[in-house]
């Protein structure tokens, strides 16, 4: 007997069930055939074509264009060369900014992307889960990511006074030297005063552009002369 997609389509002569037990056995393999093919579509809403991440708008994702994650790539791209045969001790964090991820990872290894979303464990160990609003209770979340890092680019998922502090407080956690390290922030013209209130940036001219068209106005700040990389492509 063979039972394919919860249908019983042959039954060898000498192998006999009750009709009771085949009945089962049916409604069975079919609730579970409809539940895979649930499940098949969910994931095919969530990923989209070829794997590639649908935007959650529920936790306020909003993907770059590719002329914004070319450009950023092409930043850490003129920094590696910067650092020359230092680059391979160069570990950059990305923040809430999973676009960008595949990109950066194409031209770096050491790259950890720090996402809220499990969807994103599919990055295997570069993927760091992180919930923002476990930072200020906790001094030694994420401990082990303390002071590891020389580069990191951050976009808060909300613009929101808290979630501005919160993107502070782990930015200040984990950057390597603070003398040092590089920061890059992509978030609304809004959260200047907050950001630069906790953070020693500026902002800068380079404006990220999105996939989707959205209503706040998205600028850049760094705590270097970024629009000098830029400028001189």
């Amino acid at each position: 007997m063979h039972m394919y997609a919860g249908l019983l389509i042959m039954m060898d002569d000498d192998v006999s069930l009750p009709a009771d037990t085949l009945a089962i056995l049916n409604e069975f393999l079919l609730e579970r055939s409809k539940r895979e093919a649930e499940e098949e579509n969910q994931i095919s809403n969530k990923t989209g074509k070829d794997g590639h991440f649908e935007e959650d708008w529920q936790l306020s994702q909003f993907w770059y264009n590719t002329k914004t994650k070319l450009t950023l790539r092409d930043v850490v791209g003129k920094l590696l060369a910067e650092r020359k045969a230092d680059s391979g001790d160069f570990h950059i964090a990305l923040l809430s900014c999973p676009s960008l991820y595949k990109d950066i990872k194409n031209i770096h290894d050491k790259v950890h992307i720090f996402e809220y979303d499990q969807r994103f464990g599919a990055y295997g160990t570069d993927f760091v889960h992180y919930d923002l609003n476990c930072i200020g209770s906790n001094p030694d979340y994420l401990k082990a990511h303390h002071h590891q890092y020389d580069l990191i680019v951050a976009d808060p998922p909300f613009l929101s006074q808290e979630c501005i502090a919160n993107t502070c407080e782990i930015i200040t956690r984990l950057q390597n030297d603070p003398t040092q390290c590089k920061l890059i922030l992509c978030s609304g013209k809004v959260v200047e005063p907050w950001l630069t209130a906790r953070l020693p940036v500026l902002k800068c001219k380079f404006q990220p552009e999105h996939e989707r068209n959205l209503g706040n106005e998205f600028v850049s700040y760094a705590n270097f002369n970024l629009d000098k990389y830029i400028e001189n492509k």
